[in-house]
């Protein structure tokens, strides 16, 4: 549409030539264009025209070349070794954010919807998939080896959201119970691997239909796992990619955490053909909202496809409190990011749009309640549909829903960065107990000194030991300091905030209430999210400083009758934060034995072997305990590991998938060469990815200097997949002193070709925070200072 007359059109456009171009308006001769001025900086064209275009609707056809890429993001080629052993190349796309424009020149913004005529050309014994179904295949005039695929038009939709896939694929298919043909696509004899996959989306779609109250609105839906993939998956419509970890799992060989892995990223992946697909975000600084929501309600999906998971408790280890430690740093940002050029939308695809995005979304559904929550989506999802909405937009239907002050509650949250540290103390009134609250922004770097005092509204829920899985009182603490009186709550009995780690604070209690609520993490009467929630604030407030990390060690003691896998996960992470700091200190030695000491009962009590009855979540805390006391030098542990593996490379007895990572990691880390080639062996044999990331993630445990050479020098070998290659590095510069530093040095010394082959991109993200995560002295951190200001990394 020309919406005033010009005689220039500008659009977006990387890597691409064009050969010509022309505009024919409605019912008129076509006008050539006779000049095209590339802005490369800014990845746009400007297309002349002799003569001026008037007012009206026309035609733009455009004659362009190509590249098909490395780079992994565009219209790119991925590597793949046939059954047989040969290298070949799959064509595929990924184009959010903004790639699209490397495939054909377009209008690359999220509120610039059009619909999409695809067609491919392919070789005739290959797959051609894109968004929709295919309605005609017909051979090519010019040559008998190539058909020419056409697809059915897109509904109205964003250009990030487009795709196209041309390889070597098998699938499995089946219909959900709303009549949706679902597909899984795999590499060549690997259909079965996609099974699992295949029933977690049958079963999904109709749930989603059913939470929306929208139906799903194409006709088929593609899953296809491709071999070189910078992300874990991309939601496009109708077609969506995955890395192969993300998407395959075979029955004998893939452990317990790759389903459940694959059963979120299915669920959050499937989550996005309503929110983001049917209804877009307006702009980047919206992004959250897509990923956000994503990433809270692929929690409920696998609640309700597998309740056996404890998924909600894993999602405060995971995301929740992931994303407080990324948003208490003096340099986080909020939800809400303005985002101008291209290159600053790859830095806002962090922990605070997933983690932080989805915990607070979390809280404003136990804040509404699931009924009116529902409602609100269902409206926000009808009002916008193929069209684009802002988080303003979601707050409204949500308020019409509800009731409540959603925006003046959620901006709180999403417009300033950070949360708050809540201060409880109590006392006692005959009968009632007296709680005094008050809020500070809570720092990494300890108490709050601002100048300016920044506020939240924060739902606060309070339970007592009469019933710890209900809330005795729930309010909305809107201003700096709250009296609270809770009637008819005796001396003898304590008292908690924040009753199920929903509200996204920490706490401090006073030391009497902390005091009295120790038996209750002893004898279990406290719900395991609020035993994880409790000690994670324990530990976050001893790294800042604000309290003495003595005490803190002092709780963990009571977790010795510990029986969940996710808080023992949690505290697993806390102590390996301590133990990373203690490496720079002469303790390191002492942390060790009190790591031996907290996890060998455990250990006893689960042994090696899955007893009778077990399920998925003793699989997980199996592992999770005998890597802990394998990596800490455990003696029973390490010498069990050593046998059970010498039995796996000899094949007399294969090591169950579960139990791969924790023997990997104890036999590497006190191992020695000849340990070292036989995991390059192992690796090079895999024929599952799985495997080869599982291995490629514990090779950095190894502890000789020159061996960890080896391993990073590996790192960037042929063997490694180019997404991989961050893993590796990092699991040399998480293993140990001498790995901090060889990996940092590494990173260095191999930069323009480690920031090549990502261009910017996430991964190059990754990659940083992996190498310099564990230093802790300022000389280092004027290096690493020094280092990125002679080599800008935006994003």
């Amino acid at each position: 549409q020309v919406k005033q007359a010009t005689n220039q059109i500008v659009m977006n456009c990387a890597d691409i030539d064009i050969i010509t171009a022309s505009y024919a308006p409605e019912g008129d001769e076509e006008v050539h264009a006779t000049g095209f001025n590339y802005q490369n900086e800014d990845e746009k064209v400007t297309l002349s025209f002799p003569s001026t275009l008037q007012k009206g609707t026309g035609t733009l056809k455009i004659d362009f070349v190509g590249e098909l890429n490395d780079k992994m993001k565009g219209f790119y080629r991925s590597k793949y070794t046939t059954p047989t052993g040969d290298t070949r190349y799959a064509a595929v796309t990924q184009f959010e954010a903004t790639d699209a424009r490397r495939a054909f020149p377009c209008w690359d913004e999220p509120a610039i919807k059009a619909t999409f005529d695809i067609s491919l050309v392919v070789p005739k014994d290959r797959v051609a998939l894109s968004n929709m179904n295919v309605i005609d295949r017909k051979p090519y005039p010019d040559d008998e080896n190539l058909v020419e695929v056409k697809f059915a038009r897109t509904p109205v939709m964003s250009t990030y959201l487009v795709a196209f896939v041309v390889g070597e694929y098998d699938f499995v298919e089946a219909r959900s119970l709303d009549g949706v043909l679902v597909r899984v696509y795999t590499p060549v004899g690997k259909a079965e691997q996609g099974k699992f996959a295949l029933e977690v989306a049958a079963k999904t779609l109709p749930f989603y239909k059913d939470y929306f109250n929208v139906p799903y609105p194409l006709p088929k839906i593609d899953l296809i796992a491709i071999a070189d993939f910078a992300a874990g998956a991309m939601e496009n419509w109708g077609l969506v990619t995955y890395r192969e970890t993300a998407l395959l799992i075979d029955p004998k060989n893939s452990c317990s955490s790759s389903r459940q892995w694959v059963a979120l990223v299915v669920g959050h992946e499937l989550a996005h053909q309503w929110f983001g697909n049917l209804v877009t975000m307006e702009w980047w600084t919206h992004l959250w909202l897509n990923e956000g929501f994503a990433s809270w309600i692929e929690y409920l999906c696998v609640d309700h496809c597998f309740p056996e998971y404890d998924i909600w408790t894993q999602f405060v280890s995971a995301d929740y409190t992931r994303a407080q430690e990324l948003d208490a740093l003096d340099n986080s940002h909020p939800i809400e990011v303005s985002v101008g050029h291209p290159s600053e939308v790859d830095e806002i695809f962090d922990a605070i749009s997933y983690s932080k995005g989805a915990s607070v979304i979390r809280m404003l559904h136990d804040y509404i309640g699931d009924e009116d929550f529902r409602k609100g989506m269902n409206l926000y999802l009808t009002k916008f549909q193929q069209k684009n909405a802002a988080t303003e937009d979601l707050w409204d239907s949500l308020e019409k829903a509800s009731g409540k002050p959603i925006a003046a509650v959620m901006n709180t949250w999403t417009k300033q960065m950070g949360f708050p540290l809540i201060y409880v103390e109590a006392e006692q009134q005959e009968d009632d107990r007296v709680l005094k609250l008050v809020q500070k922004k809570f720092c990494a770097s300890g108490p709050y000194t601002g100048e300016d005092f920044p506020m939240w509204m924060v739902p606060i829920s309070i339970c007592t030991s009469d019933d710890p899985t209900c809330a005795k009182m729930q309010v909305l603490m809107d201003k700096p300091e709250l009296t609270l009186v809770l009637k008819d709550t005796k001396p003898d009995q304590w008292v908690k905030l924040n009753l199920g780690t929903v509200g996204f604070y920490r706490t401090q209690y006073s030391p009497d209430m902390l005091e009295s609520l120790i038996p209750a993490i002893k004898d279990l009467s406290l719900p395991p999210v609020d035993r994880l929630g409790l000690q994670n604030d324990l530990f976050s407030l001893a790294r800042a400083g604000i309290i003495s990390t003595v005490e803190v060690l002092k709780v963990m003691e009571a977790f010795v009758n510990e029986p969940n896998y996710t808080v023992w996960s949690d505290l697993s992470c806390n102590l390996g934060i301590l133990s990373t700091l203690l490496s720079h200190t002469d303790f390191y030695e002492e942390i060790q034995v009190f790591v031996k000491d907290v996890f060998s009962p455990i250990g006893e009590r689960l042994g090696w072997d899955p007893k009778p009855g077990e399920g998925h979540l003793d699989a997980l805390l199996r592992g999770l305990v005998l890597g802990k006391l394998g990596k800490a030098g455990h003696k029973a542990t390490l010498e069990e590991a050593r046998r059970r593996f010498k039995d796996h490379v000899e094949g007399k007895h294969i090591l169950s998938a579960d139990l791969r990572s924790p023997v990997y990691v104890t036999i590497l880390k006190h191992g020695d060469s000849a340990t070292l080639d036989t995991m390059l062996k192992l690796h090079k044999q895999a024929d599952m990815q799985e495997e080869k990331n599982r291995i490629e993630r514990v090779l950095g445990a190894i502890s000789q200097p020159e061996l960890i050479q080896k391993v990073l020098t590996f790192a960037l070998s042929e063997e490694v997949r180019p997404q991989d290659t961050v893993s590796v590095i990092g699991g040399v510069a998480g293993s140990s002193k001498q790995g901090r530093k060889a990996a940092w040095k590494f990173v260095r010394d191999n930069w323009e070709e480690l920031y090549n082959r990502y261009q910017g991109g996430f991964l190059i993200s990754r990659l940083i925070k992996l190498t310099v995560d564990g230093f802790a002295n300022d000389k280092m951190a004027a290096e690493v200072k020094a280092f990125f200001e002679s080599h800008p990394a935006p994003s």
